[in-house]
């Protein structure tokens, strides 16, 4: 720990002094402590932080159009469940679950944000959606990792492991390590389930000062899911892939219920295509869905947020009257282990910071906290996707957002991306699977549901039905379940319940 002098001078270089103007306030315990987190910072870079966050703001309303020399992601590099053939997709399926039978192959979960925007003041993982099981985020993925590594032993007769990394922040680590032990890791064994934990940064007012959420504390904020790469080598966690033979990666964040846990579609594309990184998208809803576009500018892989987009770029159609750029990115990657671990040793410290203005609760000069009603402070974020440009061979998956992105971001009331519409979500694509199957659905007045239900923000789906990922992971093997079995609805097919059905055959 560095003594008060020099943490002191380190300020004063760094033009920001008045970070201990409330010192003489503070107990003997509060200066401890304050002094432990000040030497935490990396204090040599705090001046440049400070001045990078403040020049930043200033440009972040000025931002011109980023689509000049735009290009989309050329064919040959793209695989999609729409427009592949059932050869290809069935073959890059096998080579996925080889690879996860060999070991090869982890999770990684993006988990370091706060529930703010949802309303809770608890990791998002631990949220309950409202299903008929009240399974959280966190316990669904545990059980899709179960059942994935389930199907690749019974694929190739070996015991297999699919390691679950988990990067979480100084807000989400104590809690979700709390949540796991209480549960029993999920039926996981817990030496699979590593969590560490990515640096915090301080938030920084518009002029360039680190701001005080307290008079002996800075207010802090994760650096963003782009922290990753600086993590994975803070806390040794490439070592550790490399000792347990891992070799690829499927990176994907913690709020999309729909998440396939190591897919082993997506892992074969880009295996097959000798890809060292790759991504999951959408076809985008409509040319202006506040969406970023996967695609090439200058030449280089990499995502264009939406409002770097003008509208007559947004629009553009190919001759079959699709969008040119409709590669919606959802925060779902395939990287290899070499690739990370040179991003890790390189790139990292060269990748884009993007600005996120925010409400950040600070104590003002006579020492009272103040609450703000509007943007006050800058928080840097470095964004996972910006790696995208460092890839020698980068490659996109097209998947369908019905079947697999349903993002949890907002509370109830908000018109997207809501505990309710999470639930629909899933609910439809197990009624799907069910139909698909051979099933169908009674309501409680013994009348007949469609095979197909339209579910629209306004109209939801007329059956509940939950599938547990225990008893199928995408779908599969229900046929023997619920072929020309007619269920009513709430139906919920958990293990005890498959093993009814079974014994009544």
């Amino acid at each position: 720990m560095l003594s008060f002098e020099e943490i002191k001078s380190s300020l004063e270089h760094a033009g920001q002094s008045h970070v201990l103007q409330f010192w003489s306030e503070l107990s003997g315990d509060d200066k401890n402590t304050f002094l432990v987190e000040l030497s935490q910072l990396d204090l040599n870079e705090l001046r440049e932080h400070c001045e990078r966050a403040a020049e930043s703001a200033k440009a972040y309303h000025s931002a011109t159009a980023a689509d000049q020399q735009i290009e989309p992601v050329s064919s040959e590099f793209i695989g999609s469940i729409r427009k592949s053939d059932h050869t290809a997709l069935t073959g890059w399926e096998n080579e996925g679950f080889f690879q996860i039978s060999q070991n090869r192959v982890a999770v990684l979960l993006l988990a370091g944000g706060q529930g703010t925007r949802l309303g809770v003041s608890y990791p998002k993982g631990m949220y309950n959606v409202g299903l008929p099981s009240s399974k959280t985020l966190y316990q669904i993925q545990a059980e899709r990792i179960c059942k994935i590594q389930e199907l690749a032993n019974a694929k190739h007769g070996s015991k297999c492991t699919v390691p679950w990394y988990i990067m979480t922040s100084e807000f989400t680590l104590d809690p979700t390590k709390k949540f796991f032990q209480e549960n029993k890791y999920f039926g996981l064994d817990p030496s699979d389930v590593v969590m560490f934990e990515q640096r915090m940064i301080p938030a920084v007012t518009f002029d360039g000062k680190v701001i005080l959420q307290d008079k002996g504390k800075i207010a802090m904020a994760p650096d963003g899911n782009g922290g990753l790469y600086r993590a994975l080598v803070d806390n040794k966690v490439l070592e550790n892939m490399e000792e347990r033979g891992v070799e690829y990666l499927h990176v994907y964040c913690v709020d999309n219920i729909l998440v396939k846990m190591a897919d082993p579609i997506f892992i074969g594309f880009c295996v097959s295509k000798g890809a060292d990184c790759g991504a999951k998208v959408v076809e985008k809803a409509y040319p202006a869905e506040p969406v970023g576009v996967v695609c090439k500018v200058k030449g280089v892989y990499q995502v264009v947020e939406y409002s770097e987009l003008r509208p007559e770029t947004a629009e553009q159609r190919d001759p079959g009257g699709e969008l040119v750029y409709s590669a919606g990115n959802i925060c779902n990657h395939f990287f290899t282990r070499p690739f990370l671990n040179e991003v890790a040793q390189k790139f990292q410290g060269k990748l884009k910071q993007h600005v996120a203005l925010k409400k950040v609760p600070f104590v003002d000069r006579e020492g009272n906290l103040v609450k703000p009603t509007k943007p006050n402070g800058i928080k840097m974020e470095k964004f996972v996707f910006d790696v995208f440009q460092f890839s020698r061979k980068f490659v996109a998956f097209e998947v369908l957002r019905e079947e697999e992105f349903s993002p949890l971001k907002n509370a109830d009331g908000a018109p997207l991306d809501t505990p309710t519409t999470a639930r629909q979500s899933l609910l439809a694509q197990h009624y799907r699977w069910a139909m698909a199957a051979g099933a169908s659905f009674l309501d409680a007045q013994g009348k007949s549901l469609p095979p197909r239900p339209r579910v629209t923000r306004d109209e939801y789906l007329p059956a509940v039905c939950e599938i547990s990922p225990l008893v199928s992971f995408f779908g599969e093997g229900l046929e023997q379940l619920l072929g020309q079995k007619v269920l009513t609805t709430p139906f919920l097919l958990d293990e005890n319940r498959a093993k009814e059905l079974l014994q009544a055959q």
